[in-house]
């Protein structure tokens, strides 16, 4: 089980789950994009996600981290034509893509 702390940044206090110590920790995304909308942070996300090099850089990680991550159909969900916009729920329902 990992155990959960937070850090404060900026008088925002931010979740943590793992070991920061051995560098296996990941912090909440939600608790940082807090720090520009309290009251919507998914917004700030989905905003994130929705950029191109975001969205490149998280297929890199699931490269190294996820045996089962498909290039091959991340890439046509990556070059679909028409604005790009990727939600948090959408990520994480295509993920073994």
């Amino acid at each position: 089980m990992s155990s959960t702390s937070s850090i404060n940044a900026n008088g925002l206090d931010i979740r943590v789950i793992g070991d920061i110590i051995d560098e296996n920790a990941y912090l909440s995304l939600t608790d940082i994009a807090k720090y520009k909308n309290i009251e919507d942070p998914r917004l700030v996300i989905t905003n994130w996600l929705s950029s191109y090099t975001t969205v490149d850089f998280l297929a890199v990680w699931e490269e190294l981290h996820n045996p089962n991550f498909n290039r091959l159909e991340f890439q046509s969900v990556r070059s679909a034509r028409g604005r790009f916009i990727m939600t948090p729920k959408q990520w994480i329902e295509n993920k073994g893509w």
